[in-house]
């Protein structure tokens, strides 16, 4: 038997455990608690959850006893109950669902990342020491002082820092341009940066330790993108100004589309990030890994009105949050989501919970969640009141029936543009192939533009979310079958929804893009 902390479920740790339970010489686990409390909790004692299993030799099944209820943690009479499941245990500690069998997604590679990690507290200035270092005066400044958020930050009330990023500068080039900046980092930076062990945080000194290379041209053009705390109680996503650049403690989605943001949010999604993720800590939080929540994740195959209605609700949710709390500026996301759990759970508030329900309008949070999951179950084709356990078992065979796509060439980009290039794959010369075929010789895969204006409006707002920029009613008009007859109705329908606010045009009202793509 084993007592470690509750991070044994880690990735890490767990893909030892799967080793060795996949060997010849078969070991399984016969008990294990995978969360229990450290107990006699005084103030020094130490901050953890620890996990205890017990292993045998051989193939057999074991009893998972999951703590159901703490109370006096603190005494030398601490009670503890369980409540007991039996069954085959899987690495992470768990019974039902093997999530570690999902296997990493084409459809998703290239858009998750953590967000940059410092190694040096002197890249964090104020606004005021901003200003004093040149930014607004020294010419390019302004690209690389930039607003800056960690975890912190988005779980409560943002400090309204700044950092001073010099990603694709040489030393030479920064004290020439920007000398204020220079100077300050080798007064707050060089020197802790001189004794770090390894060499290339040495070396590239005015540089964060981690710029996140690989990140940086997945937000490259993005108005907005999608981020949620690495560590957090409530697992919550939402749309941060593509001019912030994130911490390492935040895990970043690279895309600006509130259908990707809405099923990231549903409880499919969230479900899936718990389980896989697994949680650390004292405080028990959920932990969001890429590799094993994102990247084997397998979004719906929603149609263009499923991903409308998904996009509309969604919009509606991250708006009313932004809002609430730019009018309420001590309100955190953490004490709105604390609340609807509460409110979920029909426990009475307390006074100052009850003001939190005011002042975030958690009733209307609530409900907008709710519709939120019942659109992604029905993009999904999945009955809305399915258990956690059914939940995971599905997204399990699901992520299966995707990988085995994948492997014949079939791939579900989430932005196909992007991806596409970013892997080496050639984008279709489209507009070229069509322009020289005659009407009715099309390629057959294609939809067919429809036929009822109400859906012909779906159609085009789906094809404008998909997009990565300005388009025009002839690019748009080749996604469909028919482009010849498309084009004049798409039109029609793009200066429509310019009337109505939806879109903004450029060059001269010849191409459009969905207005709430260019907002933070």
């Amino acid at each position: 038997g084993l007592v470690t902390t509750n991070s044994i479920t880690q990735e890490f740790s767990r893909r030892v455990i799967k080793s060795r339970m996949e060997k010849k010489a078969t070991l399984s686990l016969l008990m294990a608690i995978s969360d229990h409390p450290w107990t006699k909790a005084t103030p020094d004692a130490a901050s953890v959850r620890i996990a205890m299993t017990v292993v045998a030799k051989g193939k057999v099944e074991g009893t998972l006893r999951e703590t159901a209820k703490e109370e006096a943690l603190d005494t030398d009479t601490p009670i503890i109950a369980f409540k007991d499941h039996r069954g085959t245990i899987n690495a992470d500690l768990t019974v039902g669902a093997d999530v570690t069998q999902a296997a990493p997604l084409k459809a998703n590679e290239g858009l998750c990342s953590p967000g940059v990690k410092l190694h040096g507290a002197g890249f964090i200035v104020s606004p005021q020491e901003a200003e004093a270092l040149g930014l607004g005066k020294r010419k390019g400044l302004d690209q690389h002082i930039r607003r800056y958020r960690n975890g912190r930050d988005m779980a409560s009330v943002p400090r309204g820092v700044m950092v001073i990023d010099l990603f694709g500068l040489q030393p030479d080039d920064i004290r020439k341009r920007f000398p204020e900046v220079y100077q300050h980092l080798l007064d707050a930076v060089k020197p802790e940066r001189d004794v770090n062990n390894r060499a290339t945080y040495r070396d590239n000194w005015w540089m964060f330790g981690e710029p996140r290379a690989d990140l940086r041209p997945a937000l490259d053009g993005l108005q907005r993108y999608i981020a949620t705390i690495e560590t957090s109680k409530h697992r919550t996503f939402q749309f941060l100004d593509g001019r912030i650049l994130p911490d390492n403690k935040l895990v970043v989605v690279a895309s600006d589309d509130a259908y990707h943001l809405g099923v990231l949010s549903c409880r499919v999604h969230t479900t899936w990030a718990v389980r896989a993720g697994g949680w650390l800590g004292v405080g028990n939080d959920s932990v969001y890994v890429k590799s094993k929540t994102l990247d084997p994740f397998p979004f719906p195959n929603a149609d263009i009105k499923q991903k409308l209605a998904i996009a509309s609700v969604t919009e509606e949710l991250d708006a009313l949050r932004k809002a609430r709390q730019a009018e309420h500026p001590g309100l955190t996301l953490t004490q709105m989501y604390n609340v609807r759990e509460a409110i979920r759970e029909g426990r009475a508030l307390d006074e100052t919970e009850e003001a939190i329900k005011k002042q975030g309008l958690i009733l209307i949070l609530n409900e907008l969640h709710d519709k939120l999951d019942a659109l992604v179950f029905r993009a999904y084709g999945w009955p809305e009141t399915l258990s956690d356990e059914e939940i995971l078992s599905r997204l399990v065979a699901l992520n299966a029936e995707r990988a085995a796509e994948e492997k014949k060439g079939v791939v579900r980009w989430l932005r196909p543009d992007y991806q596409k290039t970013r892997v080496g794959v050639a984008r279709p010369q489209t507009e070229q192939i069509e322009a020289d075929l005659p009407e009715g010789e099309e390629t057959e895969n294609k939809p067919a533009f429809p036929i009822d204006p109400r859906e012909q409006t779906g159609a085009v707002f789906a094809a404008l979310l998909d997009a990565e920029n300005f388009t025009d009613a002839k690019t748009l008009s080749n996604l469909f079958s028919k482009p010849k007859t498309a084009e004049p109705k798409i039109k029609a329908t793009l200066a429509a929804l310019s009337r109505l606010g939806q879109t903004v045009t450029a060059d001269g009202g010849k191409t459009f893009r969905l207005r709430h793509k260019l907002l933070p």
